[in-house]
């Protein structure tokens, strides 16, 4: 508890990748006051031509807490 999923555009290196895990483990380990154990991130790249298809038309808005579902135009 928890398991947090990233979706965004393929391109940015593994040590982007695990400064973002790290600041997002951070942020939940203040707001949730759970420990590092039991915190898990995975990041998941994708090709900016399948972003709709793939990851924009699978959000359920009405889960969304914060900023906006990117659609590839």
């Amino acid at each position: 508890m928890p398991h947090i999923d990233i979706s965004m555009f393929a391109g940015r290196d593994d040590e982007t990748k695990k400064k973002v895990a790290e600041a997002v483990v951070e942020t939940m380990m203040k707001e949730l006051g759970c420990q590092r154990s039991h915190l898990s991130v995975a990041i998941h790249d994708y090709d900016p031509a399948e972003w709709n298809e793939k990851v924009g038309s699978k959000v359920d808005k009405s889960k969304l807490y914060a900023g906006e579902v990117f659609e590839n135009k």
